[in-house]
């Protein structure tokens, strides 16, 4: 019976290695997949908004996820926020310097007083 089982197990071993490297079938070893890519990167004609990072998703690699396409993105982000940052600071200074000019009352608001709140339509005229 012992002989029967060693007998078994390298009939096994040596199909699945004839399976692997190629028994005379086809063009030798099992063909290479083709790596992931990323399927719908971040637009680059638009700024990018919640739901496109909502949507991100990155394929995986052989040891997670591929680099490339990783640091791509976070560059990208990096950029968006950098841009954005840059804006703000713009538009607190330009508001910052009407509220300090003579004239350059707010109106609905005390002067010095910065409100974060998005106006409303009536406010909008």
């Amino acid at each position: 019976m012992f002989l029967f089982l060693v007998v078994a197990l390298a009939v096994v071993v040596a199909a699945v290695t004839l399976a692997v490297v190629g028994g005379g079938e086809g063009d030798g070893p099992l063909p290479e997949a083709a790596p992931e890519r990323l399927q719908d990167p971040l637009p680059p004609d638009r700024p990018i908004d919640r739901a496109d990072i909502d949507s991100l998703r990155f394929p995986l690699a052989a040891r997670g996820y591929r680099m490339s396409d990783v640091d791509d993105a976070l560059s990208r982000l990096a950029a968006e926020l950098a841009e954005r940052d840059a804006r703000i600071a713009d538009l607190e200074s330009a508001l910052a310097g009407a509220q300090a000019s003579p004239g350059g009352h707010v109106p609905g608001h005390a002067p010095g007083h910065v409100s974060m709140e998005k106006p409303g339509p009536e406010d909008q005229q």
